[in-house]
């Protein structure tokens, strides 16, 4: 068994593909309103050929060109359709873009939150702020797919299985994306399984919600076969725990030998809408990473709402 990097230090996240290919058609129409909002000061910092070549350029049918908006869509297009983190020295050379003149637009693009800088591995993503823009021209299956690269950097990271569960009628749950552990011996999670509502570590989060009330819960806890039988008082002192600290962990109580955690994503009101959940072999992590974990995948939920939403 592949031995299981320790989390004391986690490394930081780099913010890979927040808008992924489904809205890729997208991006070039949209972006435009966050580009211009920026022209003044990317052309501050733009060299004097820049400047000349947005003054001067003249598109075939007489309209006036404005370079930096178009080397900001440029940036901007090649960031969404490579995948992966990019220098700013290779985004100028790929682009045939003055390197100064990258960083200032890069720079500018960061601070207008369509782009994103990750200061440990010094590379540019898609920001949050991006999605947000193509928001209206997206459908929930195209949010749930751009939310997928997310997931996946955490599931390579932690080396676990992430998964994200929504809710169906009132008393089901339905895995809609799952991101599998990169590790040879890794728990393999199918999209379409459902659940009862409150069962696992996204159930804890789920009966948490000020309008299910612990009768109510309980009544439901009583239907529930668990494959580690615990009390219901022991399972509602964990929805209260997960409540409080922001994430939930059931220890074998859904499936013998598997730890999971959950975390909640809401909506643009503050509602609970998804739980992301992380599936791990019982006794991966100590009880000290596990907290690590815990709140890791918490910022993970946040970040998934900017994304859904």
């Amino acid at each position: 068994m592949k031995q299981v990097s320790p989390l004391a230090k986690p490394r930081k996240p780099a913010l890979v593909g927040a808008v992924g290919a489904s809205v890729n058609a997208s991006v070039n129409a949209a972006v435009n309103t966050a580009v211009n909002a920026s022209i003044s000061e990317i052309s501050m910092h733009t060299d004097d050929d820049d400047i000349a070549d947005a003054k001067e350029s003249k598109a075939s049918s007489g309209m006036t060109m404005v370079k930096p908006v178009i080397n900001a869509l440029h940036i901007l297009r090649y960031l969404t359709m490579s995948g992966e983190p990019a220098r700013a020295v290779d985004i100028a050379r790929h682009l045939g873009i003055n390197q100064s003149t990258c960083f200032n637009i890069l720079r500018t693009l960061v601070s207008e939150d369509v782009a994103a800088f990750d200061v440990l591995s010094k590379t540019y993503t898609p920001g949050f702020g991006l999605s947000k823009l193509v928001g209206q021209f997206v459908t929930q299956g195209q949010r749930i797919e751009a939310a997928k690269p997310l997931m996946r950097e955490f599931a390579a990271r932690f080396e676990v299985t992430v998964t994200l569960w929504r809710p169906i009628g009132i008393d089901r749950i339905v895995l809609v994306s799952a991101a599998l552990s990169p590790t040879n011996l890794r728990i393999d999670m199918a999209e379409g399984q459902r659940l009862p509502y409150i069962m696992g570590a996204s159930g804890r989060i789920f009966a948490g919600q000020p309008d299910l009330g612990k009768i109510a819960v309980r009544e439901a806890f009583d239907n529930i076969r668990w494959a580690e039988p615990l009390s219901f008082e022991t399972y509602w002192h964990q929805v209260e725990e997960a409540r409080e600290r922001g994430y939930a962990i059931d220890d074998g109580t859904f499936a013998r030998g598997i730890t999971v955690l959950a975390a909640p994503v809401h909506d643009a009101a503050g509602l609970l809408a998804f739980t992301v959940s992380a599936f791990m072999f019982r006794n991966q992590y100590s009880a000290e990473q596990i907290t690590t974990l815990g709140y890791a995948l918490n910022a993970l939920g946040a970040k998934l709402t900017n994304t859904l939403f």
